[in-house]
């Protein structure tokens, strides 16, 4: 695929197409630049209830957007991140333009009422009911809690179930109408579609009365991070732990972000990576962990995710930190450095040849439309980065280094 045709409606709407007509389906997206940044104060995870209801919610013909996109033989779905949310649907070339349509009208005017409220709450309360017993799904929780505390990056996406409970069909309805269709908004097409029908589409149900004046989110200062010790660390728990490590990356219009992308590659979970070699091959410590970076507005988050016996717990701790102070004194050797650029670089071209992944790329890497970026300049900055920048990078994350522990049966 080349890089998406790119058609700008208004200071608020945005429509991407990126056509590939040897396929019969296409995957359309709306991007909202509205996520759980935005819960207001003791009202935290409306967003993700928001998504819920709009995903659920009735539209003409009585069933709701899901659905109604199901019932022609398409999928559909939805996620809400920090700062914003998507919702994807692939369906046959000949449905995508009616069902583009029906995306929008039914995300920009749902029909919502306390029944779906309801239902829809119980829903989102089992979601984090299942998360809160998942140590693997705390942990990050936590870690960015930690990373980011009293600052809206540090909230928990699913949100808090004492706040959910309280939460009226009014607060949602005000949520949506005040914040939710008022932010920036991208319309996506990924597949057959040909870039003018949605165009044609996009620039008849994109128009809004706010489509010059778009609320964007102000950056919030970030107050300094001073880590805690390892001693505080438990490693009491039932024989395994999750540990989330790292600092802060990053914002996303920072060109430095990339040299963060490239480090996650050189600690991640590939054969090939200096983690990896240390923890399975040297030391046999670890074999579930990952590693990766993801940036905001005003900052990013660089991350290993860790599971391992909580005896292991320690020495696991010594080795993400000796590796990363190798790489901020030494940095990486030429050979590893150019793996980790190729990684770097195959971890987005798979995502921009999956229809849906890549759908979900455009929303997040352009924030729903509102800064210009392209595959191709990506890879650009990915193959530009060196071993200086790695090592500046590493040196970074050392200055915060932030670690959270939790398992089943005890807390950090």
């Amino acid at each position: 695929m080349t890089d998406p045709h790119t058609h700008r409606l208004s200071r608020q709407a945005t429509a991407f197409a990126s056509t590939d007509r040897s396929l019969e389906t296409t995957t359309l997206a709306l991007a909202v630049q509205y996520g759980s940044r935005n819960d207001p104060h003791a009202q935290g995870g409306i967003a993700h209830l928001l998504e819920h209801l709009l995903m659920t919610a009735p539209v003409p013909g009585g069933h709701s957007l899901t659905e109604s996109i199901e019932r022609l033989g398409g999928q559909s779905n939805a996620l809400t991140a920090l700062d914003g949310m998507v919702f994807h649907a692939r369906v046959l070339n000949a449905d995508a333009p009616a069902v583009a349509r029906l995306l929008c009208t039914a995300l920009l005017d749902p029909k919502l009422d306390d029944a779906l409220l309801r239902s829809e709450r119980r829903v989102v309360q089992q979601e984090l009911t299942a998360a809160q017993n998942d140590p693997a799904d705390v942990v990050q929780d936590d870690f960015l809690a930690e990373l980011f505390p009293g600052h809206p990056l540090g909230r928990p996406v699913g949100g808090v179930p004492a706040e959910l409970d309280r939460l009226t069909l009014d607060d949602v309805r005000e949520a949506h109408a005040r914040s939710f269709v008022r932010r920036r908004l991208a319309l996506i097409s990924v597949g057959g579609l040909a870039p003018d029908a949605l165009a044609e589409v996009a620039s008849d149900v994109l128009t809004t009365p706010y489509a010059d004046q778009p609320l964007t989110d102000e950056p919030v200062a970030l107050d300094p991070l001073t880590p805690g010790p390892d001693e505080h660390l438990d490693w009491s728990g039932d024989g395994f732990s999750w540990l989330s490590a790292g600092g802060r990356a990053p914002a996303l219009d920072s060109p430095d972000r990339y040299a963060y992308q490239v480090l996650s590659c050189l600690l991640g979970s590939s054969p090939s990576s200096l983690l990896y070699r240390r923890l399975r091959n040297d030391e046999g410590l670890a074999y579930a962990f990952q590693s990766w970076s993801r940036s905001y507005l005003e900052a990013g988050a660089w991350r290993v995710l860790v599971g391992a016996e909580s005896r292991n717990g320690p020495a696991l701790v010594a080795i993400v930190r000796e590796l990363l102070q190798f790489l901020s004194t030494e940095g990486p050797g030429e050979q590893d450095l150019e793996v980790a650029r190729r990684q770097a670089l195959m971890d987005g071209l798979v995502d921009r040849e999956s229809p849906t992944e890549h759908a979900i790329q455009l929303a997040s890497r352009t924030r729903a439309g509102s800064v210009e970026w392209s595959m191709s300049q990506e890879q650009r900055a990915l193959r530009a980065v060196g071993a200086q920048d790695v090592a500046k990078a590493a040196a970074r994350i050392l200055e915060q280094f932030t670690v959270v522990v939790r398992s089943r049966g005890g807390d950090a």
